[in-house]
């Protein structure tokens, strides 16, 4: 079978190539270029990542194609990134580049060359059934990048191979070693692709407007301080907040933010029932299998990376957006990260959160 996978420079990407080859398919490398400025210290890591790609598909024995997405990757990431975090929301852009551009652009391109397949380096694993392809968690849970495609559909996965997702980090790493892999070693990113290294505060206040404003006292309504800007600051966040012990002495926490008064609302203490939540509703949920097992159904969730998988109860409502009621309260619910569903190891599907709600049970 003709596989093209995404060869990012990093490791995992490294070995999945190493494993497709291993099982006899005619492997090409791509290396997508998605962002191309450079950061404070007049680095450009995408450079870096193509330099690396280069050398292990030169290791590998396998030809590296370039393929520029920094147009597509603006207009469908980056944009809708900047206008969320100015409606004073939290956006995962990881989520949404794997909807728009590595399992869209990147799919299309693929398929394009007649390639057979796509494959990437996710820690992630697939399973054919009558009805479709299923999306299931990785052998290694914490390594698990389930969360980070929860929004696909199978359509998207039908063409998606994952060479290492029923290995852990560990063997991976072996894997890279016992063949002198030139990354071997390489450290894995963190963060968000186009901010890499920078300062994040510098670098979004270039393009979201970050006015200073109140920071109240949930409990009393009291103006505590001054705030540097809504889109410096998340939900459940306790650094940079900058007033000390007072009151009571404990650490104060951001618990709500109201952008229409350009309000940040804090409370004090790391177990203060604001910061909980009993439940969440999502706006645009996208079910993989396309439709829901049942309009109320049991299922786990997660709304962060690495996030232990909770026990819940989801409920379809008539526009197709989901309510979701959790057995035991939540900390640091965030409008406009993702929310993502899973019965077992399987992954239902995902949507973005609209906001947190005390829910009462029926």
């Amino acid at each position: 079978m003709r596989v093209s996978i995404g060869l990012s420079g990093g490791v995992d990407s490294a070995v999945a190539a190493h494993v497709l080859l291993s099982q006899g398919h005619e492997v090409t490398a791509v290396f997508m270029r998605n962002w191309e400025e450079e950061d404070e210290n007049g680095v450009c890591t995408a450079a870096e990542d193509h330099e690396e790609a280069r050398r292990v598909a030169d290791a590998l024995g396998i030809p590296l194609y370039t393929v520029n997405f920094t147009k597509e990757y603006r207009a469908r990431v980056f944009d809708s990134f900047i206008r969320e975090y100015k409606a004073g929301r939290t956006p995962n852009p990881d989520v949404l580049c794997n909807t728009e551009i590595k399992f869209n652009a990147f799919l299309d391109f693929v398929l394009k060359t007649e390639a057979d397949a796509m494959a990437t380096g996710h820690y992630a694993r697939t399973r054919r059934t009558a009805d479709g392809v299923q999306l299931l968690r990785s052998a290694d849970e914490n390594k698990d990048q389930t969360f980070f495609l929860c929004m696909l559909t199978k359509q998207q996965l039908d063409k998606a191979i994952f060479p290492i997702g029923g290995m852990t980090k560990p063997e991976v790493r072996q894997i890279a070693q016992s063949l002198s892999l030139p990354n071997a070693m390489r450290k894995d990113s963190t963060g968000i692709c186009f901010i890499g290294e920078r300062d994040f505060v510098r670098f979004i206040s270039q393009y979201v407007p970050s006015p200073p404003g109140e920071m109240v006292d949930i409990d009393s309504g009291k103006v505590m301080g001054q705030h540097t800007g809504l889109c410096h600051y998340t939900i459940g966040q306790r650094k940079g907040i900058g007033l000390g012990g007072m009151g009571s002495g404990e650490a104060w926490f951001v618990c709500e933010k109201h952008a229409p008064s350009n309000t940040l609302f804090i409370c004090q203490g790391k177990n203060h029932p604001a910061l909980y939540a009993q439940g969440l509703y999502t706006e645009g949920f996208s079910f993989i299998a396309g439709d829901a097992p049942g309009r109320r159904f049991r299922c786990l969730g997660r709304f962060r990376h690495r996030q232990p998988l909770f026990e819940c109860e989801a409920e379809v409502q008539e526009n197709g957006d989901i309510q979701v009621f959790f057995d035991a309260d939540q900390r640091a619910v965030a409008p406009g990260q993702v929310c993502a569903l899973y019965q077992n190891e399987v992954c239902l599907g995902g949507g973005v959160i609209a906001g947190k709600k005390i829910f009462k049970k029926i």
